[in-house]
């Protein structure tokens, strides 16, 4: 609470003496570069002529300088690889003008065609973290969701337990679930419920995605333990309309909308919308007991007869840039539900009929930025949102259910009867402050608030006190940052964070030793702890970077992990905060031979030392999954990616992640003989995957401005056992992967209509991400696409 009135008062007070230090007379001029295409063009210089006003745009091409006089003036504008442009323009007393500045490309460069590459960004392509960036609107025509395009990233993999909608854990070189942090914009999305999640946000809504393996920049403040992806969405400053539905096996149907409109004052306005839809009823081979005789069937082909899901969410804001009292206001709101029938638990031999839930988001959001506070080069922001959704759990049916979908009285329930809704009230709020001193130096203080309530009511249940024991979660990062750019060949940055977190929830126990006496103790957990970490980047040649990094990290348990999901997440108040030693090292080289062939590639070796590592597992009747620490775990390992690209004609990559995670807890607690497990493997964690790609590029095809491409993806995923290699006499293991989809795209009048076909899994493999927990198989989509852009 302390903190929130602080950073209120703190803007407040900016607000008030930042609009008091103009001079009344003087006036602002602002603006927006982008190239031909209206794309933003960031790093540019912006100078203003006959004084020494000047300004670098941002990432979204923004850039803004004050105090000029009234009067004529000109600005230049310069870039690298593109034409310098000088524009007039007049202001007048007080006025704050707003520029949209076109400039030309310099040369015919050749587009790259790749897929996946290195961030669009100069800023951040130079970076000492090591970071990979997918160029999202390369996608646009793909019916793939956010979770599917990062799991084509090396170093990625992205596990579900089957079709679409159903849950997915993320990991990131051997780093697993909330262990990797998710942002969007630069704020946490630790908030944005069951209704925003990454396998059913379109690719659409992104403009690329920033994955940081390792080490993560100041300004993303949160507990990453080992890494971060950083969803971009479009700034862009113009009027557009981008609108895309697709349909396919499984009864599946996606819809995306974006839109927006901006007046020639500045002001913006930007609806993204989505939907998606589908009943899962893919093939399953199962085994079978029927319920009426008992006869044992196995092997059978069964098709999942209650796995429907749909969701649809609708994002609105609303920005005014370029003003006095900010250079860029943004207030939002999103909205959302979504519906799931729940068909398995933690395995396949737990079958459901009935059981389902519900789930919505009310979030209002708001976004502050201003530029120069004070001083030149003193920029501050602000954000916040609070999640008043909610999720309910609806399990009332009395019916146990097979897979011949036959059904016997159970008990009142199918496992838990319940009808509980509750809401997690969480709100988050970010503070960044960042000052750059010179060319050289450069500080970012950064704070991130993060609020949880969980409150519920179960109508089958009204009088029950355990649905009014406290579950609150309070935490609080604070991180210190210093940048020192030598020259263009080398820079380093070093960081300080602060970790708070406390947790306040019950436990039962039985006072009189009676059967059915429950009574509840209030419990509370607090930490603090601080964490450090250093960056640094070295140029041998233009073509040639060098990183290497490392981190002491601390990883404090997330609400899901501490009281679980609802559904298949069992809680775990036990968990410690986990922490880890990061080491990064990072090779990047790019070759271009007579600007016909182009060549890339990208290597990162890593080694993490954990304690308390939380991992999941299962609970002890294996109907559940649930989260436990391991005293120590060490991983080395390496991933690495090969593109080639020919012309505008051809390209192709490669990529391998290799992670080897070894228990290193030598003794357990209170025993004095060395584990058995030591040294082994963790299991139900892949340790060898990888992805290939290729495409086709065929231009001006039957008609000027209609392109063709036809596109291979290709998936492996060596085989890992589900538990420890030596604690079984039969090592049940989550078999080999493979699987290949396919794709043809056909653009007519440069990109406006769009029409795409997709085989996913072309030879139908049998795929598994977690154990028996099967997923789709062959399945065929289309996609619609329309964009027209002012």
């Amino acid at each position: 609470m302390y903190i929130r009135k602080l950073l209120l008062t703190s803007i407040l007070l900016s607000l008030a003496v930042f609009a008091f230090a103009q001079p009344a007379n003087n006036a602002v001029i602002s603006g927006y570069l982008k190239d031909a295409s209206g794309s933003p063009i960031p790093g540019a210089s912006v100078k203003l002529h006959h004084t020494s006003a000047n300004a670098i745009s941002t990432t979204d091409g923004f850039f803004s300088i004050r105090n000029v006089r009234p009067g004529k003036h000109v600005v230049t504008v310069s870039a690298v690889g593109f034409k310098t442009k000088e524009q007039s323009f007049e202001v007048k007393a007080g006025e704050e003008k707003l520029l949209h500045i076109t400039i030309e490309q310099s040369i015919s460069e050749i587009n790259t065609v790749s897929v996946i590459g290195r961030s669009a960004s100069q800023e951040v392509n130079r970076q000492a973290y090591n970071v990979t960036a997918i160029d999202a609107k390369k996608l646009y025509n793909a019916t793939l969701d956010l979770s599917h395009a990062l799991d084509r990233v090396s170093g990625i993999r992205v596990r579900e337990d089957g079709g679409l909608g159903s849950r997915m854990n993320f990991s990131l070189n051997g780093f697993t679930g909330r262990q990797v942090k998710f942002f969007l914009d630069g704020v946490p999305m630790d908030n944005f419920g069951s209704s925003f999640q990454l396998n059913n946000v379109p690719i659409n809504l992104a403009e690329r995605v920033e994955v940081y393996k390792g080490v993560v920049p100041i300004w993303l403040g949160s507990d990453a333990l080992g890494g971060a992806i950083n969803i971009v969405t479009s700034n862009n400053q113009h009027s557009y309309l981008d609108a895309s539905y697709s349909f396919g096996s499984f009864n599946t149907h996606r819809s995306t909308l974006n839109a927006g409109y901006t007046a020639k004052s500045g002001f913006t306005v930007q609806v993204n919308a989505f939907q998606n839809y589908s009943d899962n009823n893919y093939r399953v081979r199962v085994n079978v007991a029927d319920l009426k005789t008992g006869e044992y069937y196995p092997h059978q082909w069964v098709r999942r007869f209650h796995d429907t899901y749909h969701n649809e969410t609708i994002i609105a804001n609303v920005v005014v840039v370029g003003k006095k009292y900010a250079d860029k206001l943004l207030f939002g709101i999103t909205l959302g539900q979504n519906y799931a029938e729940i068909q398995t638990g933690a395995r396949m031999v737990s079958v459901f009929g009935n059981w389902h839930r519900r789930g919505d988001i009310v979030m209002p959001s708001v976004k502050y930025q201003v530029k120069d506070l004070f001083v030149k080069g003193l920029n501050f922001s602000l954000t916040g949102n609070y999640n008043f959704g909610h999720e309910q759990n609806i399990d009332t049916v009395n019916r146990r259910y097979n897979w011949f979908q036959q059904y016997e009285p159970n008990n009142g329930a199918e496992r838990e009867r319940s009808m509980y809704k509750f809401s997690n009230n969480n709100g988050i709020s970010t503070a960044n402050l960042s000052y750059k001193i010179n060319d050289h130096h450069s500080f970012v203080l950064n704070d991130v608030y993060n609020t949880f309530n969980r409150k519920g009511k179960d109508e089958l249940f009204p009088v029950d006190e355990k649905y009014d024991q406290p579950k609150k979660v309070s935490k609080n990062i604070l991180g210190l940052g210093y940048k020192f750019d030598y020259s263009d060949k080398w820079n380093t940055s070093v960081f300080v964070k602060n970790y708070a977190q406390r947790n306040r929830f019950s436990q039962s126990y039985n006072p009189s030793g009676n059967w059915g006496d429950v009574a509840y103790r209030a419990l509370e957990t607090t930490f603090n702890k601080l964490g450090y970490g250093i960056a640094t980047t070295y140029f041998i040649i233009p073509a040639l970077q060098l990183k290497t990094s490392y981190e002491k990290s601390y990883r404090l348990p997330e609400t899901e992990e501490l009281f679980g999901d609802m559904i298949n997440l069992e809680g775990n108040t036990d968990l410690k905060p986990e922490t880890s030693n990061n080491f990064n090292f990072g090779v990047n080289y790019q070759a271009h031979i007579r600007e016909d062939h182009r060549f890339s590639f990208d290597a990162n070796f890593l080694y993490r030392d954990a304690k308390d590592f939380i991992r999941p597992m299962l609970n002890p009747n294996q109907t559940k999954q649930t989260n436990g620490n391991l005293a120590a775990v060490t991983n080395m390992g390496v991933d690495g990616e090969v593109r080639y690209s020919f012309r505008q004609l051809f390209t192709a990559g490669v990529n391998l992640t290799y992670q080897n995670l070894r228990n290193n807890t030598a003794f357990e607690d209170g025993q004095k003989n060395r584990s058995p497990l030591y040294r082994d493997r963790i299991p139900n964690m892949p340790y060898l995957f990888g992805n290939a790609d290729a495409s086709l590029f065929f231009k001006n095809v039957f008609r000027k401005g209609n392109n063709l491409t036809l596109g291979y993806n290709f998936l492996y995923v060596h085989a890992y056992y589900l538990s420890w290699p030596g604690q079984a006499e039969e090592k049940l293991e989550i078999p080999r992967q493979f699987c290949q989809d396919v794709n043809l795209v056909y653009s007519l009048s440069n990109g406006r209509y769009n029409v795409s076909v997709e085989c996913k899994n072309l030879v139908d493999n049998r795929l598994y991400d977690n154990f028996t927990l099967q997923k789709p198989g062959r399945a065929f989509y289309a996609k619609l696409r329309y964009f027209i852009s002012k």
